[in-house]
């Protein structure tokens, strides 16, 4: 997510995660606790046992695998992990950036355009921080 908040020059300000040890840890001693440090970056996590308060993203993961991951190894035999990456990149790319969303921000637009339409907001979030 870096990237796109860099080209679009907006600082990420806050990321929610769930409480894996991939995230969580010693704040001086874990590598993602100490790069959102140096990137002053807050971390929220959300609430034990309580997938709904990540729903968004447990939804997400329904849906990846229900319309990339079932399909794709139906259609194809894959003998790298960088051809399951490539086609799923691309489902990606369609997702957020082809496809009309029904979600609680985007009102049919794809999530890019929800995404550049909050441009305004989040600059005025950037100068008040």
């Amino acid at each position: 997510m870096l990237p796109l908040f860099d080209e679009h020059d907006v600082k990420l300000l806050r990321v929610l995660t769930d409480r894996g040890s991939e995230y969580c840890g010693n704040p001086e001693r874990h590598e993602y606790e100490l790069y959102l440090a140096v990137e002053d970056i807050d971390h929220s996590r959300t609430k034990t046992k309580s997938p709904q308060t990540n729903g968004i993203c447990e939804r997400f993961h329904k849906t990846v695998l229900n319309e990339f991951y079932r399909v794709a190894f139906r259609k194809k035999v894959y003998r790298a992990l960088d051809e399951l990456q490539v086609d799923l990149d691309c489902w990606i790319k369609e997702y957020n950036e082809a496809r009309p969303h029904q979600g609680r921000w985007c009102f049919g637009k794809t999530p890019m355009q929800t995404f550049l339409d909050a441009m305004p907001i989040a600059k005025e979030k950037m100068i008040a921080a």
